[in-house]
């Protein structure tokens, strides 16, 4: 458990930690960094007559019970912590010193590496020349640091009052007023994302496990991976319940129950352009897998309408979302091919409004979120578009930027978005057509991947994303500051990352071969250790990689094209035979016939 606690791992392979007996320097923040002057929350001396933050130990039980009245203790705040709550945060006399003797080493460095001149007279000159060229380079990095804190601090809120107070909350339970509210209450309790540990791991998959879907109830955890497989976890006991071949060709790359199918429907997609269905039966066998549909290139993500057992939505690289209905002879059907002007966009994610269900939202290969309504669609009317959200700065940004995922929030009145090597926005999805974001989230890295983000709480008061750093960043939705900060993957990346629909907790996956599981089990409230070095960091990363414009996923287009002119010549040899074989899957007539998709049908041998 405290060996992947995220307030005392090391940054990234960054500086060694700290002696646990080691006394903390007092210049040194909350964070790690010697920037700040506000100690620890577990170093801050207690107010004379409060009980501990979390108000569960067993002295403020006693305390209570002694003056016999209800205190109204905070397990929701952060005080003590940073989280970039400060507009420039003070500096102590220790952090001050420590920069100066940093930047001392930096110019002693430069001079050594500078060749010596062979004239001794002008030495002294040649010094003085040094001096104030170390002068110029020092002046630059604290205007460098300078506009880093500022851009950092940007666009920030003050964070709210608590939401949720521990023994308050407790007492009302137990005399049976708003218990129904208390599980509500306590998952979007910030001091308990403020607890968030690692719990342990699930441990089956021989690849990068790409893609996390728990069940309605909560009880099966759904996961599937580059080896093709996908497992069904009986989560709480970490046990595989069931393992099975998912028929696709390539990597898995969402796998999800159907809603209200009692668990025996999964639908999945994969770089191979395949959507397949697997039919699960109650003694915990697959019976089989069958395709539904084919894109012209991978599909990335599938979307769920909320209370339909048959009936889904899958995005493809070839611009092409496919409404699918088990129901039909012929479940897909071709819904619209998104374009901007005449030229196709290909989709690396969808999502379903859960409020309006008739609407869904896609994003992938430029800045544009698009909503369409399914009831009408007109592609000869604004490419069948209702309306299109994008940040202000990227409308005319020369910068290559694709959208890698976006999701609704819990009532569909929000909707959040991840760019490449960009932030994540949050749109008001109620807005007209071309409206501004409402928040923007700062911080992580999302270039290495098609990185996921995703809402936390059920009232989707957090906003939780993965980073090429390999942490875990959950920003409170309202203020945009940083709330947790927990180091994931030791591959990383962290690229999934799934909250429980239920319960306070998450499951999270990424390059490494595991999934992990987070409960808020930490005794304190995170430290945010090293988090401004770590943003700053992926700051100065992502700036220096948008000088190369670099896009990488060119690679994917690439894989396509050569797997293309591979399987080109077969399939023609076959399309002049006399006798060709008719196509016996459920695919739709507009699904690619050349791209090998596989068997159709597949017999599982569950293990």
């Amino acid at each position: 458990m405290a060996e992947a606690d995220g307030s005392s791992a090391a940054v990234n392979g960054g500086s060694e930690e700290k002696d646990p007996g080691e006394e903390q320097p007092k210049g040194e923040d909350a964070s790690g960094s010697q920037a700040g002057g506000r100690q620890p929350p577990q170093e801050a001396p207690e107010e004379a007559g409060e009980p501990p933050e979390d108000g569960l130990g067993p002295e403020s039980d006693g305390e209570l019970g002694t003056n016999g009245e209800e205190e109204e203790e905070d397990t929701d705040s952060m005080d003590g912590l940073f989280s970039l709550t400060e507009d420039g945060d003070r500096e102590s006399e220790e952090g001050r010193r420590e920069r100066q003797t940093r930047e001392g080493g930096r110019r002693a460095a430069r001079k050594r590496n500078r060749p010596c001149s062979g004239n001794n007279r002008s030495s002294s000159s040649d010094d003085d020349d040094d001096d104030d060229d170390d002068d110029e380079e020092d002046h630059k990095d604290e205007e460098d640091d300078e506009a880093m804190e500022a851009w950092l601090g940007a666009e920030l809120r003050d964070l709210r009052g608590p939401i949720w107070r521990a023994i308050p909350s407790l007492r009302s339970r137990e005399i049976g007023r708003d218990s129904h509210q208390f599980v509500r209450r306590v998952c979007g309790a910030r001091g308990l994302v403020q607890r968030l540990e690692l719990q342990g791991r699930l441990e089956r998959h021989s690849g990068c496990v790409n893609t996390l879907h728990f069940n309605p109830s909560g009880t099966r955890l759904a996961s599937g991976s580059d080896d093709l497989r996908v497992v069904i976890w009986d989560w709480a006991v970490r046990r595989a319940e069931l393992e099975f071949d998912s028929g696709h060709k390539s990597n898995v790359f969402q796998a999800k129950f159907l809603p209200h199918s009692g668990d025996a429907t999964l639908a999945m997609c994969a770089r191979d352009g395949q959507i397949r269905v697997a039919e699960l039966s109650t003694t915990q066998r697959c019976k089989n897998t069958k395709r539904v549909a084919q894109h012209k290139g991978a599909a990335h993500k599938l979307a769920l309408e909320p209370d339909s057992p048959c009936s889904f939505l899958s995005a493809g690289e070839d611009a092409v979302v496919f409404g699918i209905d088990l129901r039909q002879d012929r479940p897909a059907n071709k819904l619209v091919v998104v374009k901007e002007g005449d030229k196709k966009v290909g989709l690396y994610t969808i999502y379903v409004n859960p409020a309006k269900t008739n609407h869904f939202a896609v994003g992938g290969r430029d800045q544009y979120v698009r909503i369409y309504d399914q009831r009408k669609i007109n592609e000869n009317d604004n490419n069948g578009v209702l309306k299109k959200f994008c940040p202000s700065h990227l409308v005319s940004s020369e910068s290559k930027t694709n959208i890698t995922c976006l999701v609704y929030s819990h009532d569909g009145s929000e909707l959040l978005a991840s760019y490449n090597d960009e932030d994540i926005y949050l749109f008001d999805s109620d807005h007209s057509d071309g409206a501004d974001y409402s928040r923007r989230y700062k911080g992580h890295r999302n270039n290495a991947t098609v990185k996921g983000v995703n809402f936390y709480g059920p009232s989707s008061e957090f906003v939780v994303s993965g980073s090429d750093c390999g942490h875990i960043y959950l920003w409170d939705k309202h203020s945009a500051r940083i709330v947790q900060f927990m180091k994931g993957d030791s591959g990383g990346v962290v690229n999934c990352l799934e909250p429980h629909p239920h319960l306070p907790g998450l499951a999270t996956s990424g390059l490494d071969h595991d999934v992990k599981l987070w409960a808020p089990t930490a005794e304190n409230p995170t430290g945010l250790k090293g988090l401004k070095e770590v943003m700053k960091k992926n700051k100065r990363e992502r700036d220096e990689d948008s000088v190369r414009q670099v896009d990488q996923y060119d690679t994917q287009l690439l894989w396509f094209l050569m797997r293309h002119m591979r399987n080109r010549r077969p399939q023609r040899t076959r399309r002049e035979g006399a006798d060709a074989d008719t196509d016996e899957s459920w695919s739709s007539p507009d699904s690619s016939d050349e791209e090998e998709g596989g068997p159709d049908h597949v017999q599982c041998m569950s293990s």
